[in-house]
């Protein structure tokens, strides 16, 4: 699929999906409740973001002094932006997805996925 066209529909569906999940969630455990679990999913987002970017940077910097080129650690920096941008936009579903970002072992997996597509185009 054309990568325009997918980001086109991500941007349209995720939105009305998030919109849709909210008023469900909303009408299931009431406004003030729903409003309070999506600020405290950003807080959580927020404190792990910081965790994992320190030791994603202390990673960096320990490849930094042995000599090698931190390109994994930089490609799971970017992958903890876009997690906590995730994070900060309110909804279930980017959260559920930033959360994935900020676990190791799936952040990991997203990187190694990332870096054996860019090794076949490139």
């Amino acid at each position: 699929m054309n990568p325009f066209k997918l980001l086109f529909a991500i941007f349209i569906f995720i939105p009305i999906i998030e919109v849709y999940l909210l008023i469900q969630v909303g009408s299931w455990i009431g406004v003030v409740p729903t409003v309070l679990l999506v600020i405290t999913t950003a807080m959580m987002g927020v404190s792990m973001l910081k965790s994992q970017g320190l030791s994603t940077l202390m990673d960096a910097q320990r490849s930094l002094a042995s000599g090698q080129v931190p390109a994994f650690q930089l490609l799971e920096g970017a992958a903890l932006l876009v997690s906590g941008a995730l994070l900060l936009t309110p909804g279930f579903v980017t959260d559920f997805i930033g959360f994935l970002g900020l676990i190791p072992v799936t952040r990991k997996m997203i990187v190694n996925l990332f870096l054996s597509r860019a090794t076949i185009s490139g």
